[in-house]
């Protein structure tokens, strides 16, 4: 049998911890001597230490523990919850790292609000042209809304292209169109060299040249796009412009890195 201090050691876990599990009736030791009151374990108890952490630390009370293991789950069903839960922390992480990269985004243009670059801000023409493409709904313009619907589109897209024998015939472009309730369409379309429009598992369409639009280059991941949409849109008030038409999103350097995007901010005004 293990003292009290060396299951403790062996299951990494500490001491008082052990006292406490024990007053719960969570983990109690198999013996406990009658005159010192010392407990001590046996080894084989360490399978059901390791359970009672593993349900802890993926955020499970200790009374759903209890109940849990009181119900004396098998192994398997037991590894099918922990992955479970498992993959929503991992989601929540996934999440709430991309929080702080927009809440370090806003930050950013907070302090640098009054000294906003604007003088890369090129008016242009864009000509027409035909590009397949797929569409998808997202809750608003948030980058934890856009996302995860714009990049699956685009690899859902260059997959079927690539099944059809279809190659690119120009830059990825992503455009966006409110709907009346407040949520967003995504387009995410490729220029092609398609005669026909019909008979594809895509759509094609015919995307109107703009006789002026106001255009402002981006460098890096789209996490980090939002001070360069907001410069942009200052620019276009301060000259006396309006939107006249959904803005476009212009890939014109992909890299397997996102820090080696460069992408064309394209308001038509």
């Amino acid at each position: 049998m293990l003292s009290i201090g060396d299951f403790a050691r062996h299951g990494q876990v500490s001491v008082r911890m052990l006292r406490h599990y024990d007053a719960i009736g969570l983990l109690q030791p198999a013996r406990v001597d009658g005159s010192s009151g010392y407990r001590f374990y046996e080894a084989s108890q360490l399978a059901r230490l390791n359970r009672v952490i593993a349900l802890k630390d993926l955020g499970f009370t200790l009374q759903q523990v209890q109940e849990i293991l009181d119900e004396q789950v098998s192994g398997a069903e037991l590894r099918g919850m922990l992955r479970l839960r498992q993959s929503e922390l991992q989601a929540q992480i996934a999440s709430d790292a991309a929080r702080l990269i927009q809440v370090d985004v806003r930050l950013r243009i907070i302090e640098s609000e009054g000294s906003m670059p604007t003088n890369d801000v090129v008016i242009k023409q864009i000509p027409a042209v035909r590009v397949a493409e797929l569409t998808g709904h997202a809750a608003g313009f948030e980058p934890e809304s856009i996302s995860p619907v714009i990049q699956p589109l685009f690899m859902d897209l260059s997959a079927r292209l690539e099944r059809a024998g279809i190659g690119f015939a120009g830059p990825a472009i992503a455009y966006y169109e409110e709907t009346g309730d407040g949520s967003v369409v995504v387009h995410a379309a490729v220029p092609v060299d398609l005669a026909e429009k019909e008979g594809h598992d895509f759509v094609v369409v015919d995307l109107p040249a703009v006789e002026k639009a106001a255009t402002l280059v981006h460098r890096g991941s789209m996490d980090s796009v939002l001070p360069d949409w907001q410069a942009l849109g200052r620019w276009i008030d301060g000259h006396g412009h309006s939107s006249t038409g959904p803005a476009r999103e212009v890939t014109l350097e992909y890299t397997d890195d996102p820090a080696g995007w460069v992408t064309e901010l394209q308001v038509p005004v």
